[in-house]
C-alpha cells in the first residue's frame, strides 16, 4: 500500500498532493496551504489585532495604540503628570531640521495646534542659526515634553555633526524625548544615529501624521486625569 509523503501536517499544495503516491487520486479540498509569518505585513497585522487605547485616554477616545508605541509613551506620560505641575510651560517642543520647517514640521504642528496643545515651534520661537542642541535643551525646559521630527533632512544634519549623539544621548535619558519618523525609517535611523535609534517612538509608516498628531494631543492631555 502506498504511503502518504506528509501523513501528519498534510500537503503544503495541490501539486504536492497530486504528486503523493497515497493521496494523488484525492479531491484537493484536503490539501493545505501555510501562510508565511515573516512579512512585514503579516506582523502588522499581529500588531494591530493587539492595539489597545491608553490608560490615559478619555472615555470616549477612539485612538488605539500597539504594545511597543505604548511601551515608548508610558514613562513619557509619567513625566510629563510630574511636569503639569510647573508654571507656564508649553505642552510640547518640536525639534526639527531647517528643511522641514515650512513642509512636515509646519504640518505637525499646525494638527498640534488644531488640536489645542500648545507648541514650542523653532519657526515661531528659536532664533536663525542658534545651536540645534541648546536649543532642544532649552525647548524642553519649557515644554512637558519635546518631540523630534526625524527626516532624511534631519538625518543628514546628525550625519554632518549637526547633533552630536552623546549630547543626544543625554536628553533621551530624560525621558522626554520622542523621535516621530517620516519618510525615514528606525533601520536608517540607527544607522546614523544608534543612540537615537535605541528609542522607539511614532512614525508615518504605521500612523498618517494626524493620528500621530492625535496620539500626542491625548499624551499631553492632564485634564482628564
Amino acid at each position: 500500500m502506498a504511503q502518504c509523503t506528509a501523513p501528519i501536517n498534510g500537503h503544503r499544495s495541490a501539486a504536492a498532493q497530486a504528486a503523493c503516491p497515497a493521496c494523488g487520486g484525492r479531491s484537493r479540498s484536503f490539501s493545505y496551504s501555510y501562510p508565511s509569518y515573516s512579512s512585514r505585513t503579516s506582523f502588522s497585522t499581529y500588531e494591530n489585532k493587539y492595539k489597545k487605547r491608553a490608560r490615559w485616554a478619555s472615555a470616549s477616545s477612539s485612538v488605539v495604540y500597539t504594545p511597543e508605541q505604548l511601551r515608548t509613551l508610558t514613562p513619557v506620560r509619567e513625566k510629563v503628570i510630574e511636569r503639569s505641575q510647573l508654571p507656564d510651560l508649553r505642552d510640547i517642543f518640536l525639534c526639527h531640521a531647517w528643511d522641514d520647517r515650512k513642509n512636515a514640521a509646519k504640518s505637525l504642528s499646525d494638527l498640534l495646534d488644531q488640536k489645542g496643545v500648545s507648541v514650542w515651534f523653532s519657526e515661531k520661537d528659536v532664533l536663525l542659526g542658534a545651536p540645534l542642541l541648546r536649543e532642544i535643551d532649552r525647548g524642553l525646559s519649557r515644554s512637558r515634553v519635546g518631540i523630534v521630527l526625524v527626516t532624511p533632512f534631519f538625518l543628514n544634519r546628525i550625519k554632518n555633526g549637526g547633533v552630536a549623539d552623546k549630547e543626544l544621548s543625554a536628553l533621551l535619558s530624560r525621558d522626554l524625548l520622542i523621535p516621530i519618523l517620516h519618510n525615514t525609517t528606525f533601520e536608517q535611523l540607527r544607522e546614523i544615529s544608534p543612540i537615537l535609534g535605541s528609542r522607539s517612538g511614532l512614525s508615518t509608516e504605521d500612523d498618517s501624521m494626524e493620528e500621530i498628531a492625535e496620539k500626542l494631543s491625548e499624551l499631553v492631555n492632564v485634564e482628564q486625569d
